[in-house]
């Protein structure tokens, strides 16, 4: 492959790359570099030769890769690796980096079935992958993509699948847990970075689960394995695996057949309070139609790069953003079912400006990991150029009694243009939220109460009540 030359400077270090002792990842303005020690470089001209990297290259299904300078302007970078670097690799950039705590089902089904068929293509041509997390794959829209070039290593003959328990933990179990059980796999994914455990999944997958497919073989069968050889040395698991004369062929036969498990399994998203919220609401037409327009004007006023979609529902907005210029939406909501039908469509397009995420914003996802530092909260993993946030503050100021004024220091935190919708009192769907609550209840929410705060911290670009006459729309700049 054709070296081009670059002068790797400007970049700090991702916080979430210090695992693999011969790959480091430093993050620029313009792209993302990859560090390589003696053996990853060895690693890594073996691959970008192979007829593997080419096809998935020219796909998309990995991450477009090329080799950079040897040389590193920057001296701090050039010690990030702990040891001599001997290449630089430049990757494209993803338009937002997500979690796999954030995915919907057939998000994190659709990443392990990418997963399982690397590997079996690298296996065709005599390498392997030395790990298996769904951290190491992306999306650009509704369309994964591998982003660990440093995951590819040659095979080595009379081993397993180094991968294999990863594999298991961090994406077969929660899909398990979610297709038989109906168990949300987030909450789990987000309170451990490394999965669930084998004995773990086997203490919840029991009963009359151990009939259900691949239970028995790849929860209990698993969970006793560990239970009867975990204080073994592993090189001496590897010896014995050698002296069985363990072959590649049968990695890919038990890796297709657990590829054809994870195909079907399957999650009934079924029927929540916001999956029909568009046909249940309490908008006019007119109100539809004013508020699409509202959003595509302010699209079109700032070309935004990036643009959030903050209880995105059934991304109706997002869609609008993205066809008046929008070059890249993030469209989040709390409901799993609600996102999960988005993210089936936006597949059955073949959508990549728009990205589906289950995150709710009155409980986002922290800082996770090492030093809190491994995983980032959203807003440091790039904000947006504008920010919608429609039928949203009212859940946040209501349903979870977060203060008008901490929603609107949040947003003033964002230091970017927002396009706002606000229910008064009157509203429909504000007094069903009030009628649970005392009299008197949260005394904050008033429109005069509202404008106030809002002046204190924005700029007003636009304020236009919607036909209906209980909610108006508000064009923001950071004060």
């Amino acid at each position: 492959m054709a070296t081009s030359e670059y002068q790797v400077s400007g970049v700090e270090r991702d916080p979430g790359s210090f695992r693999d002792r011969d790959s480091r990842v430093l993050v620029g303005s313009d792209a993302v570099y990859r560090l390589l020690s003696e053996r990853g470089a060895e690693d890594w001209n073996r691959l970008a030769s192979s007829r593997l990297f080419e096809a998935f290259i020219a796909d998309g299904t990995l991450v477009s890769t090329e080799e950079a300078s040897n040389g590193i302007a920057d001296p701090e970078a050039s010690r990030a690796l702990g040891q001599p670097v001997r290449a630089v690799l430049r990757h494209e950039r993803v338009p937002f980096v997500s979690y796999p705590y954030e995915w919907t089902f057939g998000m994190l089904r659709e990443a392990a079935l990418l997963q399982l068929d690397l590997l079996l293509a690298a296996l065709e041509e005599d390498f392997s992958l030395k790990d298996a997390t769904p951290y190491n794959v992306q999306w650009r829209g509704s369309k994964p993509v591998f982003i660990d070039i440093g995951s590819f290593e040659p095979l080595r003959e009379g081993e397993p699948w180094a991968g294999y328990r990863q594999f298991c933990m961090l994406f077969l179990y929660p899909l398990m847990l979610q297709a038989y059980r109906g168990i949300a796999f987030q909450p789990i994914a987000r309170g451990s970075i490394d999965g669930i455990a084998p004995t773990d999944a086997a203490r919840i997958l029991r009963g009359r689960d151990r009939f259900r497919r691949g239970v028995l073989s790849h929860v209990h069968l698993h969970a006793r394995m560990e239970r009867r050889y975990g204080e073994r040395d592993g090189a001496e698991v590897k010896r014995d695996l050698r002296r069985a004369n363990f072959k590649a062929e049968l990695i890919k036969t038990n890796v297709t057949r657990l590829r054809r498990l994870v195909a079907r399994l399957n999650w009934r998203a079924g029927d929540t309070a916001w999956t029909g919220y568009r046909e249940a609401n309490t908008y006019t037409d007119a109100d539809t139609d004013r508020k699409a327009a509202f959003v595509r004007a302010a699209v079109a006023e700032r070309r935004p790069a990036l643009v959030w979609d903050m209880g995105c529902n059934d991304g109706a907005y997002a869609k609008a953003a993205v066809e008046s210029g929008a070059g890249y939406v993030v469209a989040f909501d709390l409901d799993h079912a609600t996102v999960e039908v988005l993210y089936r469509a936006l597949r059955e397009a073949g959508n990549t400006q728009i990205l589906p995420l289950v995150l709710d914003l009155a409980d986002p996802s922290p800082g996770l990991g090492w030093r809190g530092m491994e995983r980032r909260p959203i807003e440091g993993r790039g904000r947006p150029d504008l920010a919608l946030a429609l039928a949203l503050i009212h859940h946040l100021s209501i349903t979870a009694n977060v203060p008008l004024a901490e929603i609107l220091d949040w947003l003033r935190s964002l230091d970017r243009a927002v396009v706002l919708e606000f229910p008064t009192r009157e509203d429909p769907m504000v007094q069903r939220l009030l009628s649970g609550k005392g009299q008197g209840s949260n005394s904050d929410y008033e429109l005069e109460t509202f404008e106030r705060l809002l002046g204190e911290r924005f700029s007003i670009r636009r304020r236009e009540p919607l036909p209906s006459g209980t909610r108006i729309l508000y064009h923001l700049h950071p004060a």
